[in-house]
Formats: C-alpha cells, structure tokens, sequence
C-alpha cells in the first residue's frame, strides 16, 4: 500500500482526476479516492455524495447571480487560489457591508465538527449555506424569500439539466434545499491531502520536506509549545470528526488576544461562544481552524488581527497578545478567560524559522488549482 501510495504521489495531476473528470451521469456515486491517513468523512443519511450534485454545487458556488445584485458568490469570500478564502481581515458582502470576523478556509470542511468561529450549534454544511445566502446582519450574497433567484436556475438550460441529474427521482427539483444540499456536496468534496508534509508523512518521501520543515514539526509537537493540542491529527484542528468517528467534545478557545477592562473582554461583536451560550467563562473563546494551507490564509485569527505567522508566533509565545495603546489596549496574557494551555515559550531565531517552515509544509499546491473545484463558468 506504502508503495502504491508513493507511486500516486508523484503522478501528474491529470492522472489523479482522469477517472472524476468524466462526463457525470444522475445518480453516479461520488468516488472519494482519499489517500492513506484521511478517513471517510460523515456525510448526512438524506443527503449522500453523488457526482451529480457535486457538480451542480460546482456551478452554484460559482454563480453571482446567488447574490441580490449579481456581484458575489460563494466564491468571492472563499477563493480556491487563497485554500478557499479571501486574502481579507474581515469578509464584505454583495452589498459592501463589512463583516465582523474573516472568512474561514472550506479546505477540508467536510471533516469539521462545527463550521464557523463561534457558534457551537452550526454543524451541517446544509443548514450553513442558508445564512451567507439569506442572512441580514451582516448581508453577504443578500438573497429574500420569494425573489427571482429560484425561477432563474429553472430557467437556465444549464441548470434544468444539472438538476435533473443531482435530483433525479423529484419531478421538480429546483428548491433552496436542494441547492443547499448541492452545495454542500461540492464543499465536502474540497479535501487537501497532498502537500509536502503529505508526502513526507503518509507517501514516505523523505525529501518532500526541508530538514528545517521536519526540526519544525518535533518543536510543533512538543510539550514546552504544545501546538498540536489544538491543532492535532490529519486536519491539525481539534474539531475534527469523520464517518464513525463522533469525536470529543468541541472545544473553543480563548487565546488572550484581547483583554479589554469592562464586561467584556473583546471586543463586540466578536465575544467568542458567549454571544449563544451567555456564559461569562466563554467570553472570547473560538474555533481552532484547521493549518491546513495556513501559510496562504493571512491575515490570521478570527478578525485578521494578525497579518503574518511570525506575528502568530509571537502572540503565542507570549502567552497573549499586548495592546499598548488604543480602543483594544491590555494584555491579554492576563486575560481571566484564557485557555491554560496558552502559556508562552521561548523561541530561538532558528526555531521560529523552523516553525515556519513547517506551517509552510502544509501547503497543498495541487488543491489550489484542482480543476475539480475551479470556477465551471469560465
């Protein structure tokens, strides 16, 4: 198997998508075609993987015209060349309105137990999709009940015959749920599993990765650092579940990157899980995302506080990022609610470049430009 592996590995791209580039046929099962050290992911009992819908999802993820104006799709806050994000601190919306946290990367979604910063309730791709296209605070694609947006997919030739076929036993398949559903398949569909660190761990090529990259993994792996407490297994978050696998409780964490005086210690809106749960003990706690491609998804944190990793670096080893001056000054060190394994650590020049390289091995260069998952309209 080993050996197979390696030989997948230094394949040309066009090998690895021949047999999912075919012509999809309605009701075609969806080929996952995972590599060694990625289980199956949970998909919904009412919604299976097909073919058919990964690619209707393809083509609606993609389409302005699932915005109110025609001037954003999904696509505009999750860019396949970014791992499915947007290169800004915050997200904007169709209508310009500015969001209150970042967009979070949709590599490797579908092994996620819960899907956004911080709210603890939002676990199905299918329910997620409703709120960017229907949601008003912030608006992002800005669609209303009732609009056009319906009417125009069953008017489409493209889309009559892509529903047919995502949808075959229903006389008419044109719905929001099924456009959700569709989504849903094509994000779950978006896996990255083939970086050097890929290709060093699971492939057993020793040279995939720089010494430096490998002295970078047993520093992330130590106990003085403790990185992958949060970010550990394949995906390198600790929200991760598959096919089953239920997984430990979810947890979120508050990092000391604010310590704000008053009631809140960071900033509103972004107060973590205490905007659902109304505890003060989960003030500034959030989701620890996968590092997957995480050297290409600056800025970082859940606002875009911080715009390099080495500036990640430092908030850690600090124990807690100080503010000296401003509407967010204080220590976050100090913060009551931070978690107690943001403690701080010494780093060397050589470690923090070690680091680095390391992060940087988790670049899957063939998933930013996989043309399973690049925009069909064009």
């Amino acid at each position: 198997m080993r050996c197979i592996f390696r030989v997948l590995l230094t394949l040309p791209l066009a090998a690895w998508l021949a047999p999912l580039c075919r012509h999809v046929q309605a009701g075609e099962a969806y080929a996952w075609n995972l590599p060694k050290g990625f289980p199956k992911p949970n998909v919904p009992l009412d919604n299976p993987m097909t073919a058919a819908k990964v690619e209707l999802g393809r083509y609606l993820f993609y389409d302005a015209r699932m915005s109110v104006n025609g001037k954003a799709s999904c696509a505009t806050c999750h860019q396949q060349e970014l791992a499915f994000t947007d290169g800004r601190a915050v997200g904007i919306g169709a209508t310009g309105e500015p969001h209150s946290r970042g967009a979070m990367s949709l590599v490797n979604v579908a092994y996620s137990a819960v899907l956004t910063w911080s709210n603890p309730r939002m676990k199905l791709l299918e329910e997620q999709a409703l709120v960017p296209m229907f949601g008003e605070h912030p608006v992002e694609l800005g669609l209303r009940e009732g609009d056009g947006f319906v009417p125009m997919l069953r008017s489409d030739p493209r889309y009559r015959e892509l529903f047919a076929k995502a949808f075959p036993a229903e006389g008419d398949p044109f719905s929001i749920k099924n456009v959700t559903r569709a989504l849903a398949c094509f994000e779950r569909s978006i896996i990255s599993a083939r970086s050097p660190y890929d290709r060093y761990h699971y492939g057993g090529d020793d040279g995939a990765i720089p010494e430096s990259a490998k002295r970078g993994e047993i520093l992330f792996f130590s106990q003085p650092l403790s990185c992958f407490r949060c970010h550990g297994g394949f995906n390198f978050s600790d929200t991760t579940v598959w096919e089953g696998r239920a997984g430990r409780e979810v947890e979120f964490h508050n990092t000391g990157l604010y310590n704000l005086s008053g009631p809140l210690s960071y900033p509103a809106p972004n107060v973590g899980i205490y905007e659902f749960t109304e505890s003060p003990r989960d003030i500034g706690k959030f989701k620890a995302p996968t590092l997957r491609n995480i050297a290409i998804t600056r800025p970082y944190m859940h606002d875009g506080s911080i715009a390099t990793l080495e500036g990640v670096l430092d908030h850690y080893a600090a124990g807690g990022r100080t503010i000296a001056s401003g509407a967010n000054a204080g220590a976050g060190h100090d913060n009551p609610n931070k978690d107690s394994l943001i403690g701080g650590f010494q780093l060397s020049a050589q470690d923090r470049a070690d680091l680095i390289a390391f992060l940087e091995s988790l670049t899957d260069d063939a998933a930013l430009r996989d043309p399973r998952f690049a925009n069909p309209w064009q």
